[in-house]
């Protein structure tokens, strides 16, 4: 098990550390679209969309690093003052009840998206370029299957830490 726990944890890392990259590329695809407009007088609607597809990576193949790291959303005012004990019983329970359902409802949803952007060839409409929309709607269902394995790599170490009362690694 513990072996499995290893791999998500290196496969969220790895992911997390080739994304932030994409960070770079990112803020070099806006400057060049924002000098092109404002310093040339000539836009390029290709910076734009490819600004939201860049920007829909980071973010979602992102969300397993982020997790892995305990760096998500969380209201603190109560959580913090818990022993160990305590926020493994909040943090399976709320993998239960709001974690696990919302993350494999929106895999579903955003696969049958992606299967469909595949089978008609989208293309996003936001500017006349018209790119792909699969690639981006692809890359969404494999980021939420790395947040799913993330979290289940968690829900583990917290049950371990809520039937052992210490931690699993």
């Amino acid at each position: 098990m513990r072996a499995t726990l290893r791999v998500i944890d290196s496969i969220s890392e790895w992911t997390g550390k080739i994304i932030r990259w994409l960070c770079v590329v990112l803020v070099g695809v806006v400057v060049y679209g924002v000098i092109l407009r404002y310093v040339f007088n000539s836009p390029m609607m290709w910076a734009y969309e490819t600004s939201i597809m860049l920007g829909t990576t980071i973010y979602v193949l992102g969300w397993a690093y982020v997790h892995r790291h305990g760096g998500h959303i969380r209201v603190d005012v109560f959580y913090m003052r818990l022993s160990l004990r305590g926020k493994a019983i909040i943090d399976v329970v709320g993998d239960l009840l709001c974690c696990f359902p919302l993350i494999i409802l929106l895999i579903y949803i955003s696969a049958v998206c992606a299967g469909q952007a595949w089978s008609v060839n989208e293309k996003m409409i936001e500017t006349y370029w018209y790119p792909p929309a699969a690639p981006v709607r692809t890359i969404m269902v494999i980021g939420f299957c790395l947040l799913l394995f993330q979290g289940g790599a968690q829900f583990i170490r917290d049950l371990y830490q809520l039937i052992r009362n210490k931690p699993y690694d």
